[in-house]
């Protein structure tokens, strides 16, 4: 069975003694703890489905839609780790809580997806319920996670000790892994690391979240924990009450309760085609567009990234990403999680055998550290294009460097060595499409990809067979050639111009750190001016540079105006750079 649960499982029994995680503080778990919590999770979140939320949440998996959702907020680390396998073992689809999103938005993806859990840590509840305005003011916006849909009952999940927010009868992670025999950590303490996600993290998943405020006074909380308390009911009356539902639920964990007839679902009988996690990404507030993948989907994936680099056990993967670590799990790896400090010394003392970067963050590492540690052999880049300079500076520092070209709909498409990018004189090239992995260039030169890590489909619309990566590409021997972004392309005089086709190049002339290309569009005739920005490093000489660009720009695409920024403007989780924000820069310096 190709599924992300089953192989993890099936890796655990056969290594049951070997490091599976590290957290954040060091601290390590091995592959047959793993799977007891993993599978205490499962037990318990099955075990508290009740036939009214069965029956109006259930998973439909004919269509192949979302059914009962589980609104995940819970900090990369060990936890986060084994409450996603736990929630996907159990049928459900995880669906992230996103921090400082609109609240309109929010609302619109609660209604998409509808959960039927939340599962999160402690704090998050607070933060999102009692000290939802000191979290605002700081930038974190949180869906209600006590009430994420009003009118639909919701399950709870939590981790960490209980706090003002956290619902009456909430399962707590710590207690239900004591009563299953697993060992928690003490006081529920997850990994200290940021995202991830993708993202993909969930899949596809990679971001710093915002601050989180630290805690008001006790006092503080012990009088917002008053205000919540119905009218009339005393602390000690609240404490008493709070007291027996803990017991309840001790009594149902050891099997002492009727569950009101709830059967628990056979984990063996949920099909690959079971939605893991639906990761948004786009849309309007209306319609919001989630992808969902399933169980199978995401498998496919991960066997795509370990056909490409050699990883089993003894290796050392230190990431945050989903898409890196689970592959890791799957191959009696060791998943190392960050801990939040300097990178280069992580990596040396974990002794990393891979890890995973953004450009951007890996260009600020090595100025700081040219070399890094020997253990490290595969440094993997992705979510953004990669300049020549930080490609140079990344061969330098040791590993073999691998760029990954993916999208969250297919993760992943292709990998390129940074040699190969290197020697690519037009254009970005992107890699041989990997095994299985099918493409298409239509007739305006858009990349379609196919394949068996397709995503299932967008939420609430058919079956895709194929995506649309809105990149513009053509195929020279067998290997993908990025020329830009569709929405990007740019016309002068009749003539379609592609950035992508020579970015790169100009960025790898002396004196140049990044380039980047954009159309300024006449508001009359629509035709636009060609605006080259440059990042100028040692050496910069804009008459040198001109002299230079008719040997690697075509004479149609020559610019009309090259700017000196000392930055570009970004934006995401990965710092991508933002077109549009460069455009109105470009246009007030004009």
């Amino acid at each position: 069975m190709n599924d992300i649960i089953t192989g993890i499982m099936a890796t655990a029994e056969r290594e049951p003694d070997r490091v599976a995680l590290i957290d954040g503080r060091g601290r390590e778990i091995r592959y047959g703890e793993l799977a007891r919590r993993v599978n205490a999770v499962r037990d318990a979140m099955a075990d508290r489905a009740e036939n009214t939320s069965r029956d109006s949440a259930s998973w439909d998996r004919g269509s192949g839609e979302i059914g009962d959702g589980v609104l995940f907020a819970v900090r990369p680390g060990v936890d986060a780790v084994v409450l996603a396998l736990g929630s996907v073992a159990a049928g459900g689809t995880l669906v992230l809580a996103d921090p400082g999103l609109a609240p309109d938005v929010l609302a619109a993806r609660m209604e998409a997806t509808r959960p039927g859990w939340v599962v999160a840590e402690s704090l998050l509840y607070t933060l999102s319920g009692p000290l939802k305005r000191l979290a605002r003011r700081r930038g974190l916006l949180l869906p209600n996670l006590r009430d994420p849909l009003p009118g639909r009952p919701v399950r709870h999940l939590h981790t960490g000790p209980w706090l003002p927010g956290v619902p009456r009868g909430a399962l707590r992670l710590s207690r239900l892994l004591r009563s299953s025999g697993s060992a928690p950590a003490k006081d529920d303490v997850h990994g200290d690391a940021h995202r991830v996600g993708h993202r993909a993290s969930a899949p596809n998943t990679s971001a710093t979240p915002p601050a989180v405020p630290a805690p008001e006074s006790s006092s503080t909380l012990e009088r917002r924990e008053e205000a919540e308390r119905p009218e009339g009911t005393t602390r000690r009356e609240e404490a008493e009450r709070q007291g027996e539902a803990e017991r309840r639920e001790g009594a149902e964990q050891r099997g002492e309760a009727d569950m009101s007839g709830a059967d628990a679902p056979d984990i063996s009988e949920i099909s690959t085609d079971q939605p893991a996690a639906v990761i948004f990404t786009s849309g309007t507030t209306a319609r919001p567009r989630g992808v969902v993948h399933t169980r199978g989907s995401l498998a496919a994936g991960l066997a795509l990234f370990r056909s490409v680099f050699p990883l089993g056990p003894g290796d050392v993967v230190h990431t945050d990403q989903l898409m890196l670590g689970l592959p890791a799990l799957l191959a009696g790896a060791t998943w190392s999680l960050p801990g939040g400090g300097d990178l280069a010394d992580e990596l040396a003392v974990r002794k990393a055998t891979h890890t995973f970067a953004v450009p951007v963050h890996l260009d600020r590492l090595l100025r700081r550290t040219p070399r890094l540690p020997d253990t490290l052999r595969y440094l993997l880049l992705g979510a953004a294009p990669a300049p020549p300079a930080v490609l140079r500076r990344a061969v330098e520092a040791g590993p073999e460097v691998l760029s990954v070209y993916a999208m969250t709909e297919a993760l992943p498409i292709a990998i390129a060595s940074a040699q190969e990018k290197l020697a690519q004189t037009e254009g970005d090239l992107l890699g041989t499409p990997l095994p299985g992995v099918g493409v298409r260039i239509a007739d305006d030169g858009e990349l379609f990809v196919s394949g068996p890590h397709l995503a299932q489909r967008y939420l609430g619309e058919d079956p895709l067979e194929e995506i649309a990566t809105g990149d513009l590409a053509r195929l020279e021997e067998g290997r993908l050639v990025l020329l830009g972004r569709k929405k990007d392309m740019i016309l002068r005089d009749g003539v379609n111009i592609y950035p992508g086709l020579y970015e790169p190049a100009i960025a790898a002339l002396p004196g140049v750190a990044e380039a980047a290309i954009v159309g300024l569009a006449d508001p009359e005739t629509g035709d636009e001016e060609v605006v080259l920005a440059v990042i100028p490093a040692d050496g910069y000489d804009e008459v040198l540079l001109r002299k230079a660009l008719p040997e690697i720009v075509d004479a149609a695409a020559l610019p009309d105006r090259v700017e000196a920024l000392d930055a570009f403007p970004r934006s995401g989780r990965a710092d991508k750079l933002d077109r549009a924000a460069l455009r109105e820069l470009v246009t007030r310096r004009a």
